[in-house]
């Protein structure tokens, strides 16, 4: 028992002994941590500047990394050289916080303006971290790159409230793209014609912070809000190199013990597992002493080695693991009857191991087969197995696609397959196994609720086969988000043929107006005469395809909602895009076939002039629309017109196409022609050409006519990126194209 006592205490005293040394030597390694290059100023203020940043001449990593401290304050206040811009904190993962400017415009005691451009400087908005906001009442505040706008968002007035809140009552927020290098924000009213000239703000702010604000109107009274910029090293993984020497090249961006990254595109240091420190300095990286801030878990002894740590016992006991063992307690393992014991447990395990790897297995594929058919199911898939084998409505026309087809179609959704990508899903270009290309839409999200009427609307859609029309072949109903299978249209869109200038394939303008003739009859058989009337709600350049015979395809329909003929379509969310949007439906918010009729008068706008719908270089009118109109008023249609517009085509011509576009321009919706009207009109110029019309050149639709009623009342269920569909009640609803 002595014994015991006295090996107890000598264990305690070396440990204390222990613990004093790794406690010196803590304290020393935390006074050895420096952020900043030697000689150089490693704080201004209460703001820590570590290296690649640096305050004065060659303590940054480059020019674009010069920080000023202003020691006019109290206490000095850190800018960034390049930018001016306060920084409030700096971090080695790639951030930066700074002050960043409210933007306002008609605010007494406020000067307008005050952008922001990060282009030169190593900075860059945070598309996580921030977000775009604007406040005022009638606000419609625009993010522009040159002429195009980017991001926006619009708040609306509530005088009779104050929301603490921003979901567009006197408040809006969006998210903004990556890699953002300015704030460039344009304030406005949102009716153009109807300036209310009241205070509008816009900031880019740091969403955590503004969320985390009992009152977000505070915002008012401030000049600048907190938002997180993110830094990147120019190059590659040896921007510095200058600076600090490697083992492998005689440049690299990281000190020694650290290594480089690429963190979404961006080329970062962090120290080596086992260091902490500043990595960008030739020697920032220092080992942790795992022993001294006891993270080890050893019984008796610890010994830090560079990046990891070893335990050990003291004299007469043996380690096993991190834990100590008198070597007259232990006894002998090595006997015959122990080994087997050792063996038959290993192979226990093993063998345990292996069957529950292969039970996972066979789990995993049930229940990923049990979520198909979920899936299947609750999109309706039933429903459309039924109408398929009943062959009612000519429903065989209708291909219901396998994730399996659709996965070797785009080989497994690789990224060099994807089309195009928006706010509401991703398009992939893909092969199916008889060899015809398609575009497949695959969708973000889900919205329970709107299920119901997906499938038989798909089933209508899919049944439109005209020339003009892109052609859904049919969708996939085994994945959370229904995927639609279109087919591939291979040249692009009609706005980079009017807006990006095209050698290979000018637009002329006999092509022109043939363009016109084709989208105005894809549209007046949507309206008209197909069965079912149907609009489409987002008609614009972008939306209208050229096949590879240069052919107009009517594209980017969404999903449908069936509506009574002689009704509208009355809706709580405005959809559609600016400066193609029906200002009678903005204002209503009652969706009618004259809105189509709106937004196509402004497609014909573009193919007269060329000019873009919405452009900040237009110093009359930013909208295309209103530009238009004023110029034909004050009779100066020929100065806006395009060159090869005015080369080629006749004046009565042009004279009668801007007058159609006029008249599809107006704001009182009942006065616009309808697309019927429109198409005879275009033709009568065309035969005014001497050219062909649609009608003589090929045969313009095939479409199969069904009744809708029977068992399509029948409900079944869909996903939020489709939009909201009433129940299909007859063969007289139209189809309402919705662009959620």
């Amino acid at each position: 028992e002595r014994e015991r006592e006295r090996e107890r205490m000598v264990v305690q005293l070396v440990l204390g002994i222990m613990s004093v040394l790794w406690l010196t030597k803590a304290s020393a390694l935390a006074a050895s941590l420096k952020v900043a290059k030697p000689g150089c100023q490693d704080r201004c203020g209460d703001v820590v500047i570590p290296f690649p940043f640096g305050i004065g001449a060659n303590c940054s990593g480059d020019e674009t990394f010069i920080i000023n401290c202003n020691g006019s304050f109290s206490p000095p206040k850190p800018f960034i050289n390049s930018t001016n811009l306060e920084v409030l904190e700096i971090s080695l993962e790639g951030t930066v916080r700074v002050n960043n400017p409210v933007i306002t415009s008609n605010c007494a005691n406020r000067a307008d303006g005050l952008d922001v451009n990060l282009i030169g400087s190593p900075l860059f908005f945070s598309d996580t971290q921030n977000r775009f906001t604007a406040m005022g009442c009638d606000n419609l505040a625009l993010i522009t790159r040159q002429d195009t706008v980017i991001g926006g968002c619009m708040s609306i007035c509530n005088i009779t409230s104050r929301e603490r809140s921003c979901y567009g009552i006197n408040c809006c927020q969006t998210t903004i793209p990556p890699f953002l290098k300015f704030l460039n924000a344009s304030l406005r009213s949102i009716d153009p014609n109807n300036d209310q000239k009241e205070c509008k703000y816009a900031f880019m702010v740091d969403q955590e912070w503004f969320t985390n604000l009992t009152d977000p109107y505070v915002v008012q009274d401030m000049k600048n809000v907190p938002a997180v910029m993110q830094w990147r090293t120019y190059g590659m993984c040896n921007s510095f190199g200058t600076f600090i020497p490697s083992a492998n090249s005689s440049v690299t961006l990281c000190g020694t013990n650290a290594s480089c990254s690429n963190r979404s595109s961006n080329y970062l240091c962090s120290c080596d597992r086992g260091y902490e420190g500043n990595p960008y300095l030739p020697h920032g990286c220092q080992d942790i002493d795992e022993c001294s801030r006891h993270e080890d878990n050893c019984e008796m002894l610890c010994q830090n080695t560079p990046g990891s740590f070893n335990c050990s016992c003291i004299p007469g006991y043996l380690p096993m693991g991190h834990t100590c063992y008198k070597q007259n307690q232990l006894v002998t393992r090595t006997s015959r009857s122990g080994i087997f014991i050792i063996g038959s447990t290993g192979l226990g395990i093993l063998f345990l191991l292996v069957a529950t790897w292969w039970s996972c297995k066979i789990l995993k594929r049930r229940k990923k087969t049990k979520l198909k058919e979920k899936f299947f199911k609750r999109n309706g898939g039933l429903l459309l197995q039924q109408q398929l084998s009943s062959g009612e409505g000519n429903v065989e026309k209708t291909n219901l696609f396998t994730t399996k087809e659709l996965e070797k179609a785009t080989d497994h959704y690789n990224e060099n397959r994807i089309l195009g990508q928006g706010g509401q899903g991703t398009v992939y270009k893909g092969m199916l196994t008889d060899g015809r290309i398609v575009a497949v839409k695959k969708s973000k999200v889900v919205d329970e609720s709107k299920l119901e009427q997906f499938i038989n609307e798909v089933v209508i859609l899919s049944q439109i086969n005209h020339r003009n029309v892109v052609k859904l072949h049919g969708c996939c109903l085994e994945t959370e988000v229904p995927l639609l299978v279109y087919e591939f249209i291979p040249n692009g869109t009609l706005f980079q043929y009017i807006h990006e200038q095209n050698e290979e394939f000018p637009l002329s303008w006999n092509i022109r107006v043939r363009i016109a003739v084709e989208i105005a009859g894809a549209l007046s058989y949507l309206h008209s005469a197909a069965s079912i009337p149907i609009y489409h709600r987002d008609i614009k350049s972008t939306n209208i395809l050229l096949d590879d015979k240069y052919r107009a395809k009517v594209s980017d329909f969404g999903t449908s909602r069936s509506i009574a003929i002689d009704q509208t379509h009355l809706t709580t969310r405005v959809q559609g895009t600016f400066g193609y949007l029906d200002p009678e439906y903005f204002q209503s918010s009652q969706f009618t076939e004259k809105s189509d009729v709106y937004s196509f008068g402004v497609v014909l706008v573009e193919l007269l002039t060329g000019q873009k719908p919405i452009s900040s270089t237009r110093s009359e009118e930013r909208s295309l629309a209103t530009f238009f109109i004023l110029t034909m008023k004050e009779n100066r249609l020929f100065d806006i017109l395009d060159a090869r517009v005015l080369k080629e085509g006749g004046k009565e011509e042009i004279m009668g196409i801007a007058n159609l576009a006029k008249r599809c321009l107006n704001l009182n919706g009942r006065k616009r022609p309808a697309m019927k009207e429109v198409v005879m009109e275009l033709e009568g110029i065309r035969m005014s050409q001497g050219a062909p019309t649609s009608q003589q050149i090929c045969e313009e639709v095939e479409y199969a006519e069904s009744k809708l009623d029977g068992p399509w009342d029948d409900a079944s269920t869909s996903t939020s990126t489709w939009p909201s569909m009433d129940k299909i009640v007859s063969s007289s609803q139209p189809l309402l194209f919705n662009q959620e």
